[in-house]
């Protein structure tokens, strides 16, 4: 009897070691950022077993799933409705990456990324605005198109990242990457 509690003492501490290790740390919290491993007695490592690419490709279903919804300033929930951060929001939390509500305060999580195409990954946020003010965003799904919650389009919709200029079109401003190669939240950097 007392070998078998030896066992499991020791099954346990093996199997608790990883998920302490890449448990989330209080600078993600503090940096509004966070990843809550969600935990499942049948696969307790799921969620960090899963490889950047997975979870970007998790990104892109999610904010897919979205499209048509409607739009609706404040919106934070299909049901009722999404604006641009809302929706952002709203899709990674559904992957439990936490994120400022506004697309101002969205546009600082992360990592900065360079203004350029080739440097683009699924799941990026893209931001929209005039100036230094950032007033939209989106989730970049890759070749060239991204998925964000539109005011004049009156729904979620995936769009062309180079559009015509047109009146309601804001300019792109930059990129801002949540999902780093280790598969963990970026942590916030504004020099990029």
């Amino acid at each position: 009897m007392m070998r078998l509690k030896s066992f499991r003492r020791a099954l346990a501490i093996a199997f608790a070691l990883p998920l302490l290790a890449a448990a989330p740390t209080r600078a993600h919290a503090q940096e509004g950022v966070r990843v809550q491993p969600p935990y499942t007695p049948a696969a307790p490592f799921a969620a960090w077993s899963q490889s950047a690419v997975a979870l970007r490709d998790s990104l892109v279903a999610r904010a897919r799933a979205q499209l048509g919804k409607r739009y609706r300033h404040g919106g934070e929930t299909p049901t009722r409705g999404f604006d641009c951060s809302g929706l952002v929001a709203y899709v990674l939390a559904s992957l439990n990456l936490t994120v400022p509500r506004t697309a101002n305060a969205q546009a600082a999580t992360g990592s900065e990324v360079v203004k350029d195409t080739a440097e683009l990954r699924p799941g990026d946020l893209l931001t929209f605005g005039h100036g230094k003010r950032v007033t939209h965003i989106g989730i970049y799904v890759g070749d060239g198109r991204f998925v964000h919650a539109s005011s004049r389009a009156g729904r979620v919709v995936e769009s062309k990242l180079f559009r015509a200029p047109a009146r309601g079109i804001k300019p792109w401003q930059g990129v801002r990457r949540v999902v780093t190669a280790d598969s963990a939240p970026a942590p916030r950097d504004s020099t990029g």
